[in-house]
């Protein structure tokens, strides 16, 4: 699975980026989707990767972003009792160790909105005009998208 997070904004931008970026229902900065790793995914986001960060996800970090951003429709926060009753899994721990394991999607959970609105990171970006190899923020993290994830919990 892959974790991608919307670093930069859209003034600017050419529609088809913007259109690719609308696809991926990152419409704003620092929100934050989880995709499978195929190859319709891999090239949308090799298209927008100097708006987003991206990198392979953990079913650790991807059960703290649920239990810390994970909310339903009208804007309610996910527990564990919520997918206990509406999924075949007892606790979002168990949800999000299937999901990264590929035996369900997100899109299962009844009324579970897939997209995860983080806050801005603490301490700040490395900076959004760079890719992580230069020293920014943008691109290809790796499994090191973890970090800036626990950033902007």
């Amino acid at each position: 699975m892959y974790a991608a997070i919307r670093i930069r904004g859209s003034v600017n931008t050419r529609s088809e980026i913007e259109d690719t970026l609308r696809m991926l229902r990152l419409n704003r900065v620092n929100h934050c989707v989880v995709v499978d790793e195929n190859p319709h995914y891999k090239g949308m986001i090799q298209k927008v990767t100097s708006y987003i960060a991206w990198g392979e996800i953990t079913s650790e970090s991807l059960a703290l972003i649920l239990k810390n951003r994970g909310e339903l429709t009208g804007r309610v926060k996910i527990t564990d009792d919520y997918v206990a009753e509406n999924t075949t899994y007892a606790s979002i721990d168990e949800l999000s160790e299937a999901v990264c394991s590929g035996k369900t999607i997100l899109k299962n959970v009844p009324e579970l909105r897939c997209v995860f609105r983080l806050h801005p990171p603490r301490k700040g970006h490395r900076g959004i005009k760079k890719t992580y190899t230069e020293g920014g923020a943008l691109g290809y993290h790796g499994k090191e998208i973890v970090s800036l994830l626990k950033k902007m919990r």
